[in-house]
């Protein structure tokens, strides 16, 4: 019924499980309707009743837009991800632009301090 999926990290002896936003969404539901407390849905689930707390209330923030999982961005998130994206573009605009500007300086330097009949 309820699955989670574990990934072990380099260094980690311990894995660590990723549960699906349906299990996340079942276990709030659980919370909210059954009348049991938090620990012991928690227990019965094999997770933390910190977990349990924090998706409840992420549920409650965020709505359907919680728990987007890998990949897949909240809308706020991807046009954050958009604005860095063009904001690194620019700079390596800025950059080409300002070694063009010093680079012309240069040269307009150096035919300024030479004679005018060799200009």
């Amino acid at each position: 019924m309820y699955t989670y999926q574990e990934r072990k990290f380099r260094g980690s002896k311990y894995p660590q499980k990723l549960y699906t936003a349906k299990f996340k969404r079942k276990a709030v539901r659980l919370l909210e309707t059954s009348g049991k407390s938090g620990a012991v849905i928690a227990q019965e689930l094999g997770i933390s009743d910190g977990s349990l707390y924090t998706w409840r209330n992420q549920l409650a923030e965020q709505g359907e837009e919680a728990f987007p999982g890998k990949g897949h961005q909240t809308p706020v998130e991807e046009e954050l991800r958009q604005l860095r994206a063009e904001n690194e573009r620019l700079r390596q605009e800025r950059d080409i632009l300002l070694a063009e500007y010093r680079c012309g300086a240069k040269k307009a330097i150096a035919i300024a301090r030479l004679p005018p009949d060799q200009r």
